[in-house]
């Protein structure tokens, strides 16, 4: 769920909420609602197809996975994601969901 709400300096946020009520995530200040809107459609359309890229440095000393490896210096295609067009696949997720479109054309059942 995301909450829309005033900050304590005036500005606009909203904050994504689990089912649970855990904050999962909080924007960024907005001088109008209508901006703070903006960043919810935004945040709606490109949460779900978003990579993720690891900037994390690891501690341990545990091995890369085996499909991270390099063996001999070749590349391994078959490790990468497919390229996907993530907007067309959600422009059509947005379809399904929102049922029939009609035309407005009225036909003579007669």
């Amino acid at each position: 769920m995301f909450e829309l709400f005033i900050d304590a300096e005036s500005a606009f946020r909203f904050r994504l909420t689990a089912p649970d009520g855990t904050v999962m995530a909080v924007s960024k200040p907005f001088e109008t609602k209508t901006d703070a809107v903006a960043g919810i459609s935004a945040v709606r359309e490109y949460a779900g197809m978003g990579l993720i890229t690891d900037h994390c440095t690891t501690t341990s000393s545990a091995a890369p996975p085996a499909a991270w490896s390099d063996p001999g210096g070749q590349t391994d295609e078959s490790a990468r994601m497919p390229k996907i067009d993530f907007h067309g696949r959600a422009r059509a997720v947005r379809r399904a969901v929102s049922g029939p479109r009609w035309a407005g054309a009225i036909h003579n059942l007669s």
